[in-house]
């Protein structure tokens, strides 16, 4: 199927910063998500046709709604992709197009030396012969999830176009904050009103995710004791040392840099401080729950036996969970997933059906009362400036979603 407008509304999606800001009190955290939605996709929505155009001030979310077209009764389909983009640099993306990519390095700033090697990257060898998009290296492209947006706009459009699919009500969204793990926190599970929905935010061709981490937070503060270095024989406490020792005690092996699959980490994101006072700022990862909460429960322990050597509570663990493993709940109705994974064999793309290292807004929904799986939107090297995508892959996301949804009377609602 040829999608027309796919291509350059990812290029003009891209061209717009939606950095987000974990910093920030306001909902979206950033403003530039908000005229986003209001000024470039809410005009697309009005342009293409659909009905119940909607933003919410209150979550940030834009959604919108094609009629069935129908009187059978057909389950209501949602599609979401998130607006913002991550913690690197946003402004002035220059995105370029590279035709009959063929398989050698690509030099993406000459004057910086920045290069995009299939040597540091061998998954460029999957795309011999397509059409990428990357950027011109000093930004990231964004494609994690505006390729998202594009697709779900661009199959609407086909759908619509298309009076041969038949269809129940089909919803979309496009919401803030995925990046900080915030955006679907507010989300109107009740006013989206679908059987079950679908986040377009995975990588490569055929993704398709339906179980995630179990994440969580956890904040480690330690209290030392200043004095004269001059002086500071058996009074001196170093909270930078004692920081350092927390982290020696945590297992080695179980960082990012050493796991992969199924394993769980934890991951050390920031450390700040002085002898006086320091911070540690780490994330907990695992897809088996149990394993999640034992890694909780050893950060406590690692800090009560440091209380226990300096004789009082100089390290406090502060932890605050912040999605599960939606696979814990997809489970019990795989309906959906069987769907999806239906339409992905019609179109001859292999499905890969494998968990996710990280989550999606869909980790939240689901146990919100939405079951969202996750599908592939097309990129690479997200949060970064190697990100690339090919335009194939878009339009075999977009192809995909049409597929769901020609399949989609064939799905029994309960």
């Amino acid at each position: 199927m040829t999608h027309e407008h796919l291509l350059n509304r990812f290029m003009t999606f891209v061209k717009f910063d939606t950095r987000s800001d974990e910093a920030s009190t306001t909902v979206p955290s950033t403003e530039s998500q908000v005229a986003f939605a209001k000024e470039v996709l809410q005009p697309e929505l009005e342009k293409i046709g659909m009905s119940a155009i909607h933003y919410n001030a209150e979550n940030g979310f834009l959604t919108a709604t094609l009629p069935a077209n129908t009187d059978k009764k057909l389950p209501s389909i949602g599609f979401i992709a998130h607006m913002d983009t991550a913690d690197f640099e946003s402004e002035h993306v220059v995105p370029v197009v590279h035709e009959n990519y063929d398989g050698t390095e690509i030099i993406l700033h000459q004057e910086q030396g920045i290069v995009l090697s299939p040597e540091d990257f061998p998954n460029l060898k999957n795309y011999i012969g397509k059409t990428l998009i990357t950027t011109d290296g000093t930004t990231l492209l964004g494609a994690d999830d505006k390729a998202g947006i594009a697709e779900i706009l661009s199959a609407v459009e086909a759908i619509m176009n298309d009076s041969t699919i038949e269809h129940g009500e089909i919803k979309v969204a496009f919401g803030p904050d995925e990046e900080i793990g915030k955006g679907a926190d507010l989300f109107d599970v009740e006013g989206f009103d679908c059987d079950f929905a679908y986040t377009m935010d995975g990588g490569p061709i055929g993704e398709l995710q339906f179980e995630s981490f179990n994440a969580a937070q956890a904040i480690v503060t330690i209290q030392g004791k200043n004095v004269h270095p001059g002086t500071a024989k058996d009074t001196m406490v170093n909270a930078i040392k004692i920081a350092m020792d927390f982290d020696r005690r945590l297992p080695a092996n179980e960082v990012p840099e050493q796991t992969d699959k199924r394993q769980g980490f934890y991951h050390l994101l920031g450390i700040e401080g002085t002898v006086e006072d320091s911070k540690m700022t780490y994330i907990i990862r695992d897809h088996d729950r149990k394993s999640f909460e034992d890694k909780k429960t050893n950060m406590q322990t690692v800090a009560d036996a440091i209380n226990q050597q300096y004789g009082i509570n100089r390290v406090r663990v502060a932890i605050s969970d912040q999605y599960y493993n939606m696979g814990e709940i997809l489970q019990e109705d795989m309906r959906p997933i069987e769907l999806a994974e239906k339409a992905l064999k019609n179109l001859d793309i292999k499905p890969i059906i494998e968990p996710i290292r990280g989550g999606t807004d869909g980790s939240k929904l689901t146990y919100m009362g939405l079951p969202t799986p996750n599908l592939f939107a097309g990129g690479e090297n997200f949060h970064g400036r190697y990100e690339f995508i090919a335009v194939e892959s878009m339009e075999k996301a977009t192809d995909t979603i049409v597929e769901i949804v020609r399949l989609s009377n064939t799905y029994e609602t309960r």
